[in-house]
Parts: structure tokens; C-alpha cells; sequence
């Protein structure tokens, strides 16, 4: 790190001398170098850096984070404390996995324009993160670790927050692909457990599925009621439902009333009873409701006008007709075979469901005629149009067949008759894919069907048994064999990353010159400012002497002009005059003799400096061209050993 002057103390030159006009007037010095306190970024930024012990503790606990989050680059030695924090922060904000509209390029031994375009947008990136701690480009340039550490720390905590969210996002992806393709011998266990217990639960349902009993009839009386419905169908599958005795006593003990169902209220029985006038209103109720139902077993060996439309499968009128007068004899004579269910009434009520159920079905029949003319109203306008579209079609493609007839007579008949070689050929070859796609297909179905037979053959003989057990040893040992390879090349690779880590602590040739050319170029401008800030105060410095001998001249004019006339009134006070006058004289000869004794003396240092000036220039010459001969015995060096080596191998 290179530095400028220090400001001056007591009679310092590089003081005004306007602030040091009590001391005694000197010469200026030329400025010296002052120990390290201040660091350049720039041709014309100067930033001020503290190296106290506060610093480097912050410095060592923003490195220890660094690495704990996991950027090794931070152990490197060789690299700047610049390099090691700013490149420790891009890291941590790249990781955040935040979405920003700026470019984060960091790069090592960066020039100073570089580093400070970088530490600008990295404050500019924190507000947008919504980071809790303020920094400032300048702070950052000038290595202020007591304001960087909190930043650091908050990124540190951030990105270790957003890898766990990514590392367990990450996991589960991973995990969700290997399902996909792998499977483990837990997961195969545990389908052929699922599928036998499918299969169990599916035979169980099917063994104890309920089964209908009884079948109302079509033209039995509808029932209105829910709960009367309800006990039709648990009647269907063979369930007669009714109240317990224990169920009667409880509505005793709290109503003292039993109301009958509402099945019982259609009836005109809807008064209270005791548990014997309840058993046999539900007595009742059950073979009122049985009397609309047929047994299952009966009907399926009667012969039903369904049956005999779908054996039939005709849809003629006079097929039609037979099968309605069919039911209607099968209903009469069923009713012919239950008087004494049905009465007289019912029977009217029969005939009259029979009468509406058939002029719904004309009705229903009659729709279906409408609704078929129609859609075929419909599909014959449509078939027109398309008619008509596809006699314009056809009209266009003659046209374009004659056009092409025109064309083919004018055209070569070779050409043509080599283009329908080769579209027949075409054909052809498309026609023997198919088939020899077919016979691939049918072959490897063959062969999976033999394969599956040796299987079951081999299953069955046990002869797969033992080369089974020999393949698992095999396979265990390969196992063991591929677990210590490695751990082996895990102890390999550790040992690699420890000696690349060596390597890169160790600054090679060309990062050895660049830090050179840097520091070259930094001296250089500090050099330049240096001189120019010198040159700037001796001219203050001559200015300031040429003003105070001109106020002096000056006053002592005037104080000469003041008092000649006072001076020339009488002979003794102008005796004393002349007297003072060659005393200022005197003085001003003698200011002027040590004067030019300075002149003198600052010339010799001069020329004295400049020889030893001359001198240093010869040594650094010599310095630069035994560097060159040096590289060039060293480019040798390299030459003959790698040409010693490939000799040897």
C-alpha cells in the first residue's frame, strides 16, 4: 500500500506559512514519505484505512463466516483482504438466489476502476435484498470491517437459509426422479402384499355382496312415502325390518304412545296399541308390501317380453305388437294365479297402469319418430351440402387433372415414367415396413412367451435355486469391492484438494507480475500527485517570502517618507537618520549575503542529489536487465527439464 505526505507538524514545510508565521523563516524541504496511512483506488479517490487491532479482529471473524458458509477461497493467502471480502460477499449474494437486475462478475486482482464500479453495485444490490444494515461504497473500498462485519453476517445467515431450502427442494426432486425409474426391493414387497390384498378385499366383497331376493312389479301400486320405500327395498333383499320389543318398551316408557308408521297411516290404522297390536300392524304392513313383489327365483324362468325382444332382435311393428300383447297376457296371468292377494280394485288399478304405461310408450315411441325425422331431416340437408361440396371438388380436381393431362403431354415421358417407378417403389418399401414391423412385433411376443415358460419351467424344477445364491455372493463381493474403491478415492481426493489448496496459497509467476505492474502503476500516480502537491507548495512557499519582502519594503518606504521632513528640521535628527538609514543598509546587505549563501549551499545539496539520482538510475537499469537475464535462465530452466523428463519417460 502506497502513501502520500503526512500533514506537518511545528515548521513544517508542508504546512502554509501563513500558520507557522511566529517561527523563524526557513527554506521549504522537499516532502518525505510518511508511514502507511491512507490507500489510493484511483487517479484522483483517496480513502482513508484503519489498521488498528479492532480492524483485523472484525477482519478474522468475516473470513471465519465466509468459511463456514462454505467459500474456501477465503484461506487463499496469497489473496488481498480486498479480494477475500468482497469476493466472499458476491458469493453470499449470488447464493440468496436473488432475483436482481445487475451483473455480479467478480475477478481477483481487478483493476481500481473494476473494484469500484463492483463495491457500487453490491450497496446498490443490499437495499433491494432488504438488508437491515446500511454500507457505503467508500467503506467497502477502504477495508472499514467494523461497518462490513454486520453485512457479512446477515448475508452469511441468508444463504445458509436459501441452500437449506434448495438443498431439501433439491433432495425431494432427486428422490421423486429415482422413483420413477428405480425401484427398491421394500417397494416390489410391498406391491405384491397390495396386490394380494386388493384381490382378498375384492373376493370378500363379491362372496358377502348382497343379493335380491324379491322384484317389485311394474304395475304394482307406487308407493308414496320415503319410509315405506325404504322398507320395500330392505324387503327386495330379503331383510324384514320391524321394532324390537326392547325398542317398544323404551318409546313406552317415554311417550306412553306409539304412532304407527306413515306406510300404516294410508291404511287408516294410525292409533294406539300395545306390543302385540304393533307386531302385527308391521305383520301387515310387510305383506302389503310383499304383495307387489315377486321372488327372483320364479321370474327368472318365466319367459319376459324383454327376453323375448332381445332374442328376437327385430324391429318390425308386427314383432312389436306380439311382445306388447305377450306382457299384457303374462300380467293377466299373473294376476290370474294371485286372487286371492289382489282385489278388485287392484285389478282395475292394473289394468288402468297397463293402459298409461302403454300410451306412454306410444307417446315415448311417436317422440322418437319425430326426433329420428328430424335428425334425418337434418343429415340428409346436411348430406346435400355435401353433396354440392363435393361436386365442386370434384369439378376443381378435373380441372386440375386436365391441366396436369396438358402439362404430362408436354413434359418428357422418361422423366414421368421414372417418377412412377420410383412412387410405386415407394409404396413398396412402405408396404414392407408394415410387414416386417408386424412379424418384429409377433417374434418378440414369441420370445417373451418362451422366456416366461423357461422361467415357470425352471420355478418349478428348483434348478434356479443355486446359481441364484451364487450370483447374490458375487454380487455382495463386487459390493464390498466397490465401497472400499471408494473410500480410497475419497482419501484420494481429499489428499488432491489439500495439495491444490497448498498450490493456490503458493502466488504463481504471472499473479507475482501483475501484482508488480499494480503497484507500478499505483506509485506511478501517487509519484505524479506527489509532485505536483510539491511543486504547488514551494510556490506557495516563494510566493509567501516575495509578499513578506514586499511588506517590508514596503513599510519601510513608507516610514522613510513618514518621517523626512521631521528628520531634515534640525542637524541632529538628521545626523541620526543618515545613521538609521545605514544601519537598514548594512542589514539589508547582510540579509542579502546569507541569502545567497543559502542559494549556494541548496544549489551543491542540488547538484549533490541529482548525482545520486544518477547513480540510482544506473543501478535500477543494471537491476532491470539482470531481471531479464534472469527470466530468460529460467525460461531455459524450465525447457531443459521438461525436455529431461520427457527423455526419462
Amino acid at each position: 500500500m502506497l502513501c502520500c505526505p503526512p500533514t506537518g507538524g511545528r515548521g513544517d514545510p508542508w504546512r502554509p506559512r501563513s500558520e507557522r508565521s511566529h517561527e523563524a523563516p526557513r527554506s521549504p524541504r522537499p516532502p518525505s514519505p510518511a508511514p502507511p496511512c491512507r490507500e489510493w483506488h484511483g487517479p484522483d479517490a483517496l480513502v482513508e484505512t484503519r489498521e488498528d487491532e479492532e480492524q483485523n479482529i472484525k477482519l478474522t471473524e468475516i473470513l471465519e463466516l465466509l468459511v463456514a458458509a462454505g467459500y474456501f477461497r477465503a484461506r487463499i493467502k496469497g489473496l488481498s483482504p480486498f479480494d477475500k471480502v468482497v469476493g466472499g460477499m458476491t458469493w453470499c449474494i449470488t447464493t440468496c438466489n436473488f432475483d436482481i437486475d445487475v451483473d455480479l462478475l467478480f475477478q481477483e486482482n481487478s483493476t481500481i476502476g473494476q473494484k469500484i464500479a463492483l463495491t457500487e453495485k453490491i450497496v446498490s444490490v443490499l437495499p433491494k435484498m432488504k438488508c437491515p444494515h446500511r454500507l457505503e461504497p467508500h467503506q467497502i473500498q477502504g477495508l472499514d470491517f467494523i461497518h462490513i462485519f454486520p453485512v457479512v453476517q446477515w448475508l452469511v445467515k441468508r444463504a445458509i437459509e436459501t441452500r437449506e431450502e434448495m438443498g431439501d427442494y433439491i433432495r425431494s426432486y432427486s428422490i421423486s426422479q429415482f422413483q420413477k425409474t428405480h425401484r427398491l426391493p421394500e417397494d416390489d414387497e410391498f406391491m405384491q402384499r397390495k396386490e394380494k390384498a386388493i384381490k382378498t378385499v375384492t373376493d370378500i366383497f363379491e362372496v358377502y355382496k348382497p343379493q335380491r331376493k324379491y322384484k317389485r312389479q311394474k304395475g304394482a301400486e307406487e308407493l308414496l312415502d320415503e319410509e315405506s320405500k325404504v322398507h320395500a327395498t330392505l324387503l327386495e333383499y330379503g331383510r324384514r325390518y320391524g321394532f324390537s320389543r326392547q325398542a317398544g318398551k323404551t318409546e313406552q316408557t317415554e311417550d306412553k304412545k306409539i304412532v304407527l308408521p306413515s306406510g300404516l297411516a294410508a291404511a287408516g290404522k294410525a292409533e294406539p296399541c300395545d306390543e302385540d297390536d304393533l307386531r302385527a300392524a308391521e305383520e301387515l304392513r310387510i305383506k302389503t308390501l310383499m304383495t307387489g313383489m315377486a321372488a327372483m327365483a320364479t321370474e327368472e324362468g318365466k319367459l319376459t317380453a324383454s327376453t323375448v325382444g332381445q332374442i328376437v332382435g327385430l324391429q318390425s311393428d308386427e314383432i312389436k305388437q306380439i311382445v306388447s300383447e305377450y306382457a299384457e297376457k303374462q300380467s293377466e296371468l299373473s294376476a290370474e294365479e294371485r286372487p286371492e292377494r289382489l282385489g278388485a280394485a287392484q285389478q282395475h288399478r292394473r289394468k288402468v297402469a297397463s293402459l298409461n304405461k302403454q300410451i306412454l310408450q306410444k307417446t315415448k315411441l311417436l317422440e322418437e319418430l319425430q326426433a329420428k325425422f328430424v335428425d334425418l331431416q337434418a343429415k340428409c340437408t346436411e348430406a346435400k351440402k355435401t353433396l354440392t361440396e363435393v361436386k365442386s371438388y370434384s369439378e376443381k380436381l378435373d380441372k386440375e387433372l386436365a391441366a396436369l393431362e396438358t402439362i404430362e403431354s408436354q413434359a418428357d415421358s422418361s422423366v414421368l415414367q421414372n417418377l412412377r417407378t420410383l412412387v410405386a417403389m415407394n409404396e413398396n418399401l412402405k408396404s414392407q415396413e408394415q410387414e416386417f414391423k408386424a412379424h418384429c412385433r409377433e417374434e418378440m411376443e414369441r420370445l417373451q412367451q418362451d422366456i416366461e415358460n423357461l422361467k415357470a419351467e425352471a420355478a418349478e424344477n428348483g434348478e434356479e435355486e443355486e446359481p441364484n445364491k451364487l450370483i447374490d455372493q458375487q454380487y455382495q463381493t463386487e459390493k464390498e469391492k466397490l465401497q472400499k474403491i471408494r473410500l480410497l478415492l475419497a482419501r484420494r481426493n481429499r489428499e488432491i484438494a489439500i495439495l491444490q489448496r497448498k498450490i493456490d496459497e503458493v502466488p504463481s509467476r504471472a499473479e507475482l507480475t501483475q501484482y508488480q505492474k499494480r503497484f507500478i502503476e499505483l506509485y506511478s500516480q501517487v509519484s505524479a500527485t506527489h509532485k505536483e502537491t510539491k511543486q504547488f507548495f514551494t510556490l506557495y512557499n516563494t510566493l509567501d517570502d516575495k509578499k513578506v519582502y514586499l511588506e517590508k519594503e514596503v513599510n519601510l518606504l513608507n516610514s522613510i517618507h513618514d518621517n523626512f521632513h521631521q528628520a531634515m528640521a534640525s542637524s541632529g535628527s538628521r545626523e541620526q537618520f543618515l545613521r538609521q538609514m545605514e544601519q537598514i543598509v548594512e542589514g539589508i546587505k547582510q540579509n542579502r549575503m546569507k541569502m545567497e549563501k543559502k542559494k549556494q549551499e541548496n544549489k551543491m545539496r542540488r547538484d549533490q542529489l541529482n548525482d545520486e539520482y544518477l547513480e540510482l538510475l544506473e543501478k535500477q537499469r543494471l537491476y532491470f536487465k539482470t531481471v531479464k537475464e534472469f527470466k530468460e535462465e529460467c525460461r531455459k530452466n524450465e525447457m531443459l527439464l521438461s525436455k529431461l523428463k520427457a527423455s526419462s519417460s
